[in-house]
């Protein structure tokens, strides 16, 4: 089934965990074309799940909603915020046949257990290598008109 663009996509993560907020962060500095929106379902007070969601459900796996609509959740969310911010390919070997049922099945124990993974870890990851990545490739970006943010 081909469906329209899923832009705007909203996301709904955990930032009360290191390795989400981090993830997210990196996200949010490379969405400079506004194709992400971005939600805390772990924030004081959140209580407003899309629409055949709970917090539970958006606090176990990451979701997202699609500009039509469709809710997503797993690794199909990385995918197209992946491609959101120009970084499809990274994402893209989890949709080659061998790789996407793997991948399908990884991602929910890698959620479960996400807590458990030590914050230095995605300190690396995320919040020094891919982040400072994340801010000399936003810095970088050129308007249409010839001018650079930085």
């Amino acid at each position: 089934m081909d469906h329209a663009s899923p832009y705007p996509m909203t996301i709904y993560y955990d930032a009360s965990c290191a390795l989400c907020n981090a993830e997210m962060t990196n996200l949010m500095l490379r969405n400079t074309e506004g194709l992400l929106r971005f939600v805390d379902v772990s924030a004081p007070g959140f209580d407003a799940p899309p629409p055949g969601t709970t917090v539970s459900t958006l606090m176990e796996l990451i979701h997202a909603q699609t500009a039509d609509a469709r809710l997503l959740n797993g690794v199909e969310v990385f995918r197209l915020a992946y491609r959101a911010v120009g970084l499809g390919w990274l994402w893209a070997p989890t949709n080659w046949p061998v790789l996407r049922p793997l991948a399908d099945k990884l991602y929910p124990v890698v959620a479960r257990n996400r807590h458990r993974i030590p914050r230095a870890l995605s300190h690396l990851l995320f919040e020094t290598t891919a982040r400072r990545a994340a801010q000399r490739a936003s810095a970088q970006r050129c308007q249409a008109d010839g001018t650079c943010q930085r």
